[in-house]
């Protein structure tokens, strides 16, 4: 899998919060949403990445932060699917933006019908939940996209590189729930 040692978010680090939405897919598999965000040449322009952000002042916790910016981002109706927050995940941070991201997990009761702001999300992707489990050998991509030297895990979906902080969420998602299965 992905190794999870990654550096602890300084104190100065921007709150924010990431949703992981686990819903049942046309054939009954478990899927979850991605997104890939428009590209406009900031940190994580263009990149596939989960529905979330900063965390808002009037925002009353990370759930709440991950719901609201489902909804701004890909239409996300909480109601209408059936959502139910189960839990939380390790906080990450991404040094390049300085966000702390608290992973959110809720699970869908039905396949919500998602439509994406065309300001932030260019599609609406989705992935089987089994993509993410420790047993799938991630790729190595070497260097990174914009050519930086770097090594690290990556998964693909739909032709996509799911790489970085998202990568690493799904990977220790996978893990929790490959954990839970013993």
């Amino acid at each position: 899998g992905i190794p999870f040692d990654r550096p602890a978010a300084p104190p100065g680090a921007r709150p924010a919060a990431a949703l992981i939405l686990v819903y049942p897919g046309h054939d009954g598999e478990a899927m979850l949403v991605l997104t890939e965000r428009v590209d406009y040449g900031g940190h994580h322009s263009g990149e596939v990445s989960l529905p979330g952000g900063k965390v808002d002042p009037g925002d009353a916790d990370a759930a709440a932060t991950a719901l609201r910016e489902a909804w701004e981002e890909v239409g996300l109706d909480v109601e209408a699917a059936g959502v139910e927050v189960v839990g939380t995940l390790d906080a990450l941070w991404i040094p390049p933006s300085n966000f702390r991201v608290e992973p959110v997990v809720a699970i869908a009761a039905r396949r919500p019908s998602l439509v994406p702001d065309p300001r932030e999300v260019a599609a609406i992707m989705e992935a089987p939940v089994t993509a993410f489990l420790p047993d799938v050998a991630p790729m190595i991509i070497d260097p990174d996209p914009r050519g930086r030297p770097l090594r690290y895990g990556a998964y693909l979906v739909e032709g996509r590189i799911v790489w970085g902080a998202t990568a690493a969420i799904l990977g220790q998602f996978g893990a929790v729930l490959r954990s839970e299965e013993h």
